[in-house]
């Protein structure tokens, strides 16, 4: 009886003309559009205008972009991009970091409230229930991928990823391998797209054949402790809203998301070759002082006797005249 589950989705969707519509574009960007439901929700429950709802979108989605590319850069592949510093333009070739982000984020809220005349942490403070639904979203494209995968493992839930390249397995003739494992093939397709199949090995395979083995899922994993974040962060927003205490979301996010992002990253495979044989991989290192920062705005949340709680324009009144107005026209 298999334990392993056998994945290998095709990660295109369709070829329209030009274009190539892929589940990771996809899923990315639903994150956005579900996001502005769940904003519009928050922000008129604090009668807010959800006219803002569109500008920080635009405004988080570009930071998001250029955040977690220039981290996956500087952070992960400098070495590639400082001789040919054009294809950092070449996002569609994939390289995105959630450090670089979450950096981004952070700045783009900052440019934001700055000129929109938004408190920073109080906008913060809202945004990272967007974050968490679309974390969980990226994570499900990076699943449709099979990128990011987990060491091998003998649990019940394990995946199979026959299109992670990187990590196939090559053993010997007279090598035993794991069982629930696939011995992998590609073909080029006219059309230049890989097609893999896969079948079941047996105990020993033929010298020279790929094999995919059963691993972890960190991507599902990563994805559920996402809308877990979400669960538990609009559950507190939920009973507070208006009076919930300056920085205490935002800190509280950064705190569980990048403790559960350095666990975690004992169950994965190195993203990239220089991390072979550090004690502790780069995003774990990123991860720490995202922590210590999370820690510090839990304790400082809500102390500020002047600003306990933030500030944002109450406009939806205003906004709601107008609409009614224009009703009626």
């Amino acid at each position: 009886m298999l334990s392993a589950i056998l994945w290998n989705p095709d990660p295109i969707i369709a070829h329209i003309g030009p274009l190539t519509l892929r589940w990771y574009g996809l899923l990315f960007m639903s994150g956005f559009v579900v996001g502005t439901f769940i904003l519009s929700h928050i922000y008129r429950s604090e009668k807010v205008s959800p006219r803002w709802v569109d500008v920080i979108t635009i405004y988080v989605l570009i930071g998001t972009v250029l955040g977690a590319r220039l981290g996956h850069v500087f952070f992960y592949d400098w070495p590639q991009y400082k001789d040919n510093i054009l294809s950092i333009f070449k996002i569609w070739e994939g390289g995105l970091a959630s450090h670089g982000a979450t950096i981004g984020i952070i700045f783009a809220v900052w440019l934001f409230g700055r000129k929109n005349k938004f408190d920073v942490l109080w906008t913060l403070d809202r945004i990272v229930l967007v974050v968490a639904v679309g974390g969980a979203l990226i994570r499900l494209g990076n699943l449709m991928n099979s990128e990011i995968v987990g060491h091998p493992t003998t649990a019940p839930w394990a995946f199979v990823f026959p299109r992670d390249y990187e990590h196939l397995q090559k053993p010997t003739a007279d090598q035993p391998v794991p069982a629930d494992s696939y011995v992998v093939e590609r073909f080029r397709q006219p059309n230049d797209d890989v097609k893999v199949t896969a079948r079941l090995a047996g105990p020993t395979v033929a010298a020279g054949s790929l094999v995919a083995v059963p691993r972890h899922p960190t991507q599902i994993y990563e994805s559920l402790f996402c809308v877990f974040l979400f669960v538990l962060l609009y559950g507190m927003w939920n009973r507070t809203k208006e009076r919930t205490p300056r920085g205490q979301l935002f800190g509280l996010f950064v705190v569980l998301l990048f403790s559960f992002r350095f666990f975690i990253e004992f169950f994965k495979e190195d993203q990239v070759a220089f991390e072979q044989g550090m004690q502790f991989n780069m995003g774990q290192l990123l991860s720490i002082p995202l922590v210590f920062m999370g820690l510090y705005f839990l304790w400082r949340a809500g102390k500020n006797p002047e600003n306990p709680y933030g500030y944002a324009p109450r406009d939806l009144a205003e906004y709601e005249a107008e609409e009614a107005a224009a009703a009626k026209k």
